[in-house]
């Protein structure tokens, strides 16, 4: 390649690759060659495509992009110019698709996308739900260009950004553009980059670093992965802008060693850009030099926190290090020098800001968090893949409309956002919008991007136990907190699922998790408990029957339940009594029966039946089913009632509340009463925080006493002994603490707001109906 050696250089050459290449007429195949798609096939699809057009002798240029993004359904590939999607293809299918596509101009109907066996099937990409909802910054150019041409990237207006900075921006204006568009960090943390990167700038000494995280450690993630396997050149100019901004001359891309296709598609970039004078020395001929090295760490989980990573870099063991100083400062980078540190994603949104102006990232996503975020989605999801949505999208869109639903149109569960040290979100905030503020108000985070979505058939405190494992094994053990915390918790836990669990075992999980919360050294020990401690906050419930029950509702933990065989349906096949090494189950001339008292809870006759006749059920449910021949599903509805809590009697009143202030005369409460017909009002203080109450019993009580209400601020009347109680107070626990307490009034409070008020004559009439219901029910 000729070095060029101005802007205008590049600029004229860009034009001519822009005639010349991706010509709007020619037949062209854009196969994905993800690791996905490749896994499944993708490089058979280019042989027989290769093979078929030279067996017709018609020219057809084949693009191997990174991922498109539907994982699920690879080998993907989109033909042109009918601009027609094709998944799950396979060799045998390239034949029909070239003669029916590019000879015929028409689709090839069996390989088309669609919803449902029975839906219509749709040829055009933009047109799938998958990627309609879909804004496209980070993954612009997965899907469209060949990762190691730089040729493709140069087309489709690659380094335009690097030339009008170099052409017509000084550093400052680059800086000032970047810190305009409020582009916070995509590797979890969110801090804004423009503020990094002028910390930065003005750290002192001539030698500075920029550096790239592409470790990603996270299970189930693959964001970054992708940009560097799809889209190199994005990276390699950000990381050029951020350089030229804060004046640096050297960069470090830090990628797992487990990533041998982003390493390999990063070299050859970092060659192809050298070779055209983009990166090194004196770039397109200005003052500006910036040299690129990748630097492979071994996998350690911890080495995506930045002072480990900075240690890794240096050939020492991934510990993570004491701050200040930061990356930022003298001292704190690598050999000391200050470095600016940035995840993959972060940088490929810099060449967009550059070009288009901060004012378009900004009129993308929330006003605190603009642009977009790339999601690697996960689990039990029709539709898995990489989707890059913009910010504020909520979680039902992505999970839905996006994803396609549930697998097997299971009940949603859970999501799980932010990797091993995310938090787990349950179905009541499946309208939560996603920012990074929004999901640190539910106790999760955005992570580098990883979403798991869990269903109805999900162990939430296996699933708690699972992420744990991994952060408790990836510890780098440099601080006890972490090291040994995080190896006690999962000691309770491993205890619970396997159903010796002990009482105080909730609790003493929630302290620890605290305790490592404050006391470890790095971001990634102090996030560590998270998806404990956000189980237990949201699924608290499945954690007390494992415990206290030792039953597992999802049927994933061994030695839980009582197990018995549904004699209606059973067949008699005999593959439980075959399964069970314990010869717990028994045979008698009509039926299988299990004898409980030899059962280990293995579950081996479980998951021998070939027709779920062996059902595992609570224990005291099968005491009252033997005791009073009720149904099981009458027990189970009794169960359920019997639990309800605060939330559900607030959803059946009104949402008015009725609030004074202290300086306030008693008697204008008694009138707000009497108008509104209630039995009470909050007072509230300067800030509008509950400072007292006053009732009807106060009001008699004061005119029994002579006292002025006209004249008397409530403040002086109120009731201040107040005992608040959260939406998910179970209802009879709430009824033994106003019965123990003498109280009638229970003010509901959620993160220090007041969102509601119950009675206690709210509690009986809520209550009562359910006493009645069971007592017909069992008798």
């Amino acid at each position: 390649m000729k070095k060029l050696n101005s802007p205008k250089e590049l600029y004229e050459f860009r034009e001519r690759l822009k005639d010349t290449t991706f010509k709007p007429d020619a037949l062209r195949a854009r196969v994905c060659c993800g690791t996905a798609c490749t896994a499944t096939g993708a490089h058979k699809v280019i042989d027989a495509f290769k093979k078929e057009a030279a067996d017709s002798g018609v020219e057809v240029e084949i693009v191997r992009t990174g991922c498109q993004g539907i994982c699920q359904k690879g080998p993907v590939l989109k033909v042109e110019p009918m601009n027609i999607f094709y998944q799950r293809t396979r060799p045998e299918n390239v034949s029909s698709i070239m003669s029916y596509s590019m000879l015929g101009n028409m689709p090839y109907r069996q390989g088309l996308y669609r919803d449902g066996i029975l839906s219509e099937p749709i040829p055009v990409m933009t047109d799938i739900p998958f990627y309609k909802k879909q804004i496209r910054i980070a993954l612009r150019n997965n899907g469209v260009i060949d990762p190691c041409n730089i040729n493709h990237y140069l087309a489709v207006g690659g380094y335009a950004a690097l030339e009008k900075a170099l052409a017509l921006m000084t550093p400052d204006l680059v800086l000032q553009e970047v810190d305009r568009a409020n582009l916070r960090g995509r590797g979890g943390a969110g801090f804004p980059a423009g503020k990094k990167w002028a910390h930065t700038k003005s750290a002192p000494g001539d030698i500075k670093f920029v550096i790239a995280n592409g470790d990603e450690g996270d299970p189930g993630a693959f964001m970054d992965r992708s940009i560097m396997e799809g889209d190199p050149h994005s990276l390699l100019e950000g990381m050029a802008l951020c350089a030229y901004a804060i004046g640096a001359q050297y960069g470090f891309i830090y990628v797992r060693h487990e990533y041998p296709l982003a390493v390999q598609n990063l070299r050859i970039a970092i060659k192809q850009a050298e070779e055209l004078g983009l990166l090194g020395k004196n770039i397109l001929g200005t003052d500006f030099s910036f040299t690129v090295d990748i630097r492979e760490g071994a996998g350690a989980f911890v080495c995506g926190e930045s002072t480990a990573l900075v240690a890794s870099i240096e050939g020492e063991r991934g510990f993570p290090r004491p701050r200040p100083p930061r990356l930022s400062q003298p001292g704190g980078g690598p050999w000391g020098y200050p470095s600016n540190l940035n995840n993959i994603e972060t940088y490929a949104c810099v060449p967009v800001i550059v070009e288009k102006g901060s004012d378009y990232f900004t009129s993308i996503g929330t006003k605190t968090s603009p642009g977009t975020k790339v999601f690697a989605l996960t689990g039990k999801v029709k539709n898995t893949g990489l989707v890059e949505v913009p910010m504020g999208m909520t979680l039902r869109e992505i999970i839905f409309d996006i994803g396609g639903g549930m697998l097997g149109d299971k009940k949603f569960k859970a999501v799980q956002t932010g990797g091993p040290s995310g938090g787990c979100i349950p179905a009541e905030h499946l309208d939560l919008p996603i920012d990074f503020d929004s999901l640190a108000s539910v106790g999760s985070m955005m992570g580098s991007g990883g979403m798991v979505v869990m269903d109805e058939d999900t162990c939430m405190v296996d699933v708690a136990k699972f992420f744990l494992s991994f952060t408790q094994s990836e510890s780098c053990g440099k601080c006890p907190p972490c090291r040994i915390g995080t190896y006690q918790m999962l000691q309770i836990l491993d205890r619970i699922t396997s159903g010796r669990g002990e009482q105080g075992d909730i609790r003493r999980l929630v302290e620890l998790g605290q305790y490592i919360q404050k006391a470890s050294l790095c971001g990634l020990g102090q996030s560590a408990p998270n998806p404990v401690l956000s189980t237990i906050k949201y699924f608290r419930e499945e954690y007390e029957e494992h415990v206290y029950e030792k039953y597992c509702r999802a049927k994933a933990c061994t030695g839980m339940g009582a197990f018995v065989i549904d004699q209606a349906a059973c067949i008699r096949c005999g593959l439980c009594k075959e399964a069970c090494a314990f010869n717990a189950v028994t045979e008698t001339r009509k039926r299988y029966i299990i004898d409980r008292n030899a059962c280990t809870q293995c579950m081996a006759c479980y998951n021998a039946c070939p027709i779920n006749a062996v059902m595992i059920k609570k224990q005291r449910h099968v005491i009252l089913e033997e005791e009073f021949k009720v149904p099981t599903e009458t027990i189970e509805l009794i169960d359920r009632r019997a639990r309800m809590v605060l939330r559900d009697i607030l959803k059946k009143k009104p949402d008015e509340l009725t609030t004074v202030t202290r300086d306030q005369t008693a008697d204008a409460a008694v009138r707000l009463m009497a108008e509104k017909n209630i039995s009470d009002v909050i007072v509230v203080d300067e800030e509008g925080k509950i400072a007292g109450i006053f009732t009807e019993r106060d009001v008699v009580r004061y005119v029994h006493k002579n006292v002025d209400l006209k004249a008397e601020p409530i403040g002086n009347l109120m009731t201040t002994k107040i005992i608040t109680f959260e939406p998910s107070t179970e209802i009879n626990a709430a009824i033994q603490v106003v019965s123990k307490e003498k109280i009638r009034h229970l003010p509901i409070v959620e993160k220090g707001r007041l969102i509601g008020m119950v009675t206690y004559r709210d509690l009986v009439a809520h209550v009562l109906p359910e006493i009645i219901y069971m007592a017909e029910a069992i008798y």
